[in-house]
């Protein structure tokens, strides 16, 4: 699966890219049909005391796959994302196996 990471309104960090890596390695493992992710990590001041947004988007056969967490911290927001991705990946092959 290739990955691309975007950064809007704060630093690159590659702390922050291997952690993400590290999480999407597991959705990948799991559901082989994924192409690409799209990773973007935002920084909203004005959501207090949130504000770190995370939003991924997955190629895969048919629509694509959306999630956005907004949390407290970046790695709170990744894995909130990845949950939700998880249970996307979960329908998507449900509906998958019936056709």
């Amino acid at each position: 699966m290739e990955t691309i990471f975007e950064f809007v309104n704060i630093d690159k960090s590659q702390n922050l890219e291997a952690f993400s890596q590290k999480k999407l390695d597991k959705l990948e493992n799991k559901y082989d049909w994924i192409v690409r992710a799209n990773i973007y990590f935002k920084r909203d001041e004005n959501q207090k005391p949130n504000g770190y947004i995370t939003e991924v988007r997955l190629s895969a056969p048919g629509p694509e796959i959306f999630a956005q967490s907004n949390e407290n911290s970046f790695e709170a927001s990744i894995a909130e994302t990845v949950r939700d991705l998880d249970r996307q990946c979960e329908k998507r092959k449900a509906k998958m196996s019936t056709h």
